[in-house]
């Protein structure tokens, strides 16, 4: 059925069909109770795998990333497919229209995009009034971004306005400072920036925790085209800083040689799916090795089928996230992942 509907929607520009997409999902989810039982039996049962990480306990390690939902107008939908959480956003503090369009593209037969959408939102204000109708049925984490205004000496205080706003409605917060398509923020992953940073983000959780009698774990996104020494520097700020989690790894600005004769593989922006693959697996071995063995670490990039997900978690990851696999195989990767899974334990 997904196969009839992807071959419709790839008829249309990308980010038309992911507009399509995310309101009919957002349909579903009005339409459906988001009811365990309800959902069983419209979905079927998915085989329970249930993971411990940054003190939150996950129904099953297969996430939503980040940018398939960036303004709260699917999640319910998004529940009743069963993941074991959904990343929301990237939220910015303001509103703000992304660059300039066309900002997406597709490389089909490589099962990859490209895209230089710049974290487009319609803004805090607007997002969680949304997330206030919702459900909320699944462990929820909430994504934020500096607005493109920002000057990059200033990007701490978009992200603590971010972290004060949505602290209370998330289950964990991710800080998104690996983003190619916002300028200079990938800057906020060296050195002395990513520890004051870091200093801002910790003192500020643990105000908001003795607020509000909660525990809001922060996870930090990183890029996949960090070198081994920037891994080692960045694993040693999450750790000294007490950080809650990685998220590895965001988009690459890199063009894999598989890619190099399609026609948009000069087209700026972040490339994802099948071509991170590799990528993505080799920065959560790296970090693993140099981060606490039960330190959380998410893995992202490329994952679009059974194989690709327990390549990553046996990388090191101790949850996953898909997007672009998503849109290319359709909601039933989630229980070929978990089935895979389920098969490939030990009994």
């Amino acid at each position: 059925m997904y196969a009839l509907a992807r071959s419709l929607l790839f008829r249309l520009d990308p980010e038309t069909a992911h507009r399509l997409v995310v309101s009919g999902i957002g349909l579903a989810g009005r339409v459906h109770p988001v009811d365990q039982y309800l959902a069983d039996l419209w979905r079927g049962r998915l085989p329970s795998q249930p993971v411990r990480a940054m003190g939150l306990t996950f129904p099953n390690p297969v996430g939503v990333a980040a940018g398939l939902d960036k303004d709260v107008e699917a999640f319910d939908g998004l529940a009743l497919f069963g993941f074991g959480f959904i990343e929301l956003g990237t939220v910015t503090p303001l509103a703000q229209s992304g660059n300039p369009k066309p900002r997406m593209f597709r490389l089909t037969e490589h099962g990859a995009l490209i895209n230089r959408m710049g974290f487009n939102s319609k803004g805090l204000g607007h997002f969680l009034n949304r997330l206030g109708k919702t459900r909320q049925l699944a462990v929820t984490g909430i994504n934020l971004g500096k607005n493109a205004k920002t000057p990059i000496e200033n990007a701490v205080s978009d992200y603590l306005s971010g972290l004060r706003a949505v602290y209370t409605a998330a289950d964990y917060v991710t800080i998104n400072i690996s983003s190619p398509n916002t300028q200079d923020l990938r800057s906020l992953q060296q050195d002395a920036a990513l520890d004051r940073l870091l200093e801002a983000l910790k003192e500020e959780q643990r105000r908001l925790a003795a607020d509000h009698h909660k525990y809001t774990p922060i996870a930090i996104k990183i890029a996949p085209d960090l070198n081994d020494e920037q891994l080692v520097k960045i694993a040693s700020a999450v750790v000294g800083h007490e950080v809650d989690g990685l998220i590895a790894t965001n988009t690459t600005t890199a063009r894999t040689p598989s890619i190099a004769s399609h026609r948009h593989a000069g087209e700026s922006g972040g490339l994802s799916g099948r071509p991170l693959a590799d990528t993505a697996r080799e920065k959560v071995i790296a970090l693993r090795q140099c981060l606490p063995q039960a330190f959380p670490l998410i893995g992202v990039g490329g994952i679009d089928g059974a194989d690709s997900a327990i390549a990553m978690l046996d990388a090191g990851a101790n949850l996953i996230q898909i997007y672009t696999g998503l849109i290319y195989r359709g909601p039933s990767l989630l229980r070929e992942i978990l089935k895979g899974m389920e098969n490939a334990s030990p009994h």
